[in-house]
C-alpha cells in the first residue's frame, strides 16, 4: 500500500484586517495569525488544511477566497460563529502595527480528509481564547501521535490578557509542542518575573524541543537544551509594515525543517539531532521569508520561487 501524503494542519483564527495606514488610507485584507500561516505554508508548496471559524458574511467571503486562492483546504466546518472576526490595525510611520479586535473563537470537529498530518501548527489568540482553546489543545493532543507540533505564542494581551489563566493555557500547549516560537515581547508579557533566558529554559523544561525567539530588527535565535543558533535580521528589503511577519517566519521555519526530513511523529527525535548548521540555515531561510513579507503591504507571504532553493542538509 502506498504511503499517504503528509500534509500540514493549521488550527486557529481567521479574521479580516481593516488597515488604517499612516498616509490616511484604509483597506480590508484577509488575515489572522493562523490564516496567515496556512497561506504561507501553501505558498511554500506544502499541502495545507485549515481548521478555523468564520461566518457566512462579507468578511467570511473575503477570507474563504483568500485561503482558497492558494489551495488551502478547510479541515472543519467554519460556520461556528455569528459574524466573522475582524481586527483594526493602525500602521505607524515606522511601519509598526497596533490592533483592536472584534472576535469570537469556536472550533467544530477537525478532520483531514486526504493525507496524514505531518505537522500541526497552532498559534496566537486561538490557543488561549475560550471556548475554542480547549478544542485546540484536544486536537494537538490527539494529532501529536502522528504529527509534529509547532506553536507560535504570538501573544495578544489586549484581547486575552496575560494573567495566570492565560499563562497556564500557553504552558499546556507548550507541553505538547515540539517547536515553540515566541517573540522577546511575548516572553516579557507572559513571564515578567523571568529573564529572557530563564523564560526560554522554562519552555524547554515544559517539553519543547526547539524554542525560536524573534527580536524584530535584531534577528532571531533557536534554542535547544544543548545549543543556541542565531541569525541576523534581513535589512536590505525595507519595511512597509510588520503585519504577518511572525506568521511567515513560523511557517517558513516549519517548511525548512520539513526539507530537512523533520516531519511526522516518527522524526521527533531528529529535532534533537540536527546540527547548528542545519538549524541556522532553516532559521535564516525563515527570517528571509519574513523580511519579504514586511517589505510589502499586508500579510502577503512569499511564494517558494521568491525565496530560492529549499533548505538542504
Amino acid at each position: 500500500m502506498a504511503q499517504e501524503q503528509q500534509v500540514a494542519l493549521v488550527v486557529g483564527e481567521a479574521l479580516v484586517d481593516v488597515v488604517h495606514r499612516a498616509d490616511g488610507s484604509t483597506d480590508e485584507r484577509a488575515g489572522g495569525s493562523a490564516a496567515n500561516v496556512a497561506v504561507a505554508l501553501a505558498r511554500l508548496g506544502r499541502p495545507t488544511w485549515f481548521a478555523t471559524a468564520m461566518a457566512d458574511d462579507r468578511y467570511g467571503a473575503i477570507l474563504a477566497a483568500h485561503v482558497g486562492r492558494d489551495g488551502v483546504r478547510l479541515a472543519s466546518d467554519p460556520e461556528t460563529i455569528d459574524h466573522t472576526s475582524s481586527a483594526v490595525a493602525t500602521i505607524a510611520a515606522d511601519g509598526g502595527a497596533s490592533y483592536e479586535f472584534d472576535l469570537e473563537w469556536r472550533l467544530a470537529e477537525v478532520a483531514v480528509r486526504e493525507g496524514v498530518p505531518g505537522w500541526v501548527h497552532v498559534c496566537s489568540i486561538a490557543a488561549v481564547l475560550p471556548p475554542g482553546c480547549e478544542d485546540v489543545l484536544a486536537v494537538v493532543t490527539r494529532e501529536r501521535e502522528r504529527a509534529l507540533v509547532s506553536y507560535d505564542v504570538n501573544a495578544r494581551p489586549a484581547i486575552t490578557g496575560t494573567g495566570a489563566e492565560v499563562v497556564a493555557r500557553v504552558e499546556a500547549l507548550v507541553a505538547v509542542s515540539d517547536v515553540v516560537k515566541a517573540s522577546d515581547e511575548d516572553l516579557a508579557a507572559l513571564w515578567p518575573a523571568l529573564t529572557e533566558s530563564d523564560a526560554v529554559a522554562r519552555l524547554l523544561d515544559l517539553g519543547a524541543r526547539l524554542v525560536v525567539v524573534t527580536r524584530g530588527a535584531d534577528g532571531a535565535e533557536c534554542h535547544r537544551t544543548d545549543l543556541v543558533a542565531g541569525v541576523p535580521a534581513v535589512t536590505d528589503l525595507g519595511v512597509v509594515d510588520t503585519i504577518g511577519a511572525g506568521d511567515t517566519l513560523a511557517a517558513a521555519f516549519v517548511s525548512a525543517l520539513w526539507d530537512l526530513g523533520v516531519v511526522g511523529a516518527a522524526s521527533r527525535e531528529r529535532l534533537g539531532e540536527l546540527g547548528p548548521e542545519d538549524i541556522g540555515a532553516a532559521l535564516a531561510w525563515a527570517v528571509r521569508a519574513a523580511a519579504l513579507t514586511v517589505s510589502r503591504p499586508g500579510a502577503d507571504p512569499p511564494y517558494l520561487a521568491e525565496l530560492g532553493p529549499r533548505v538542504r542538509s
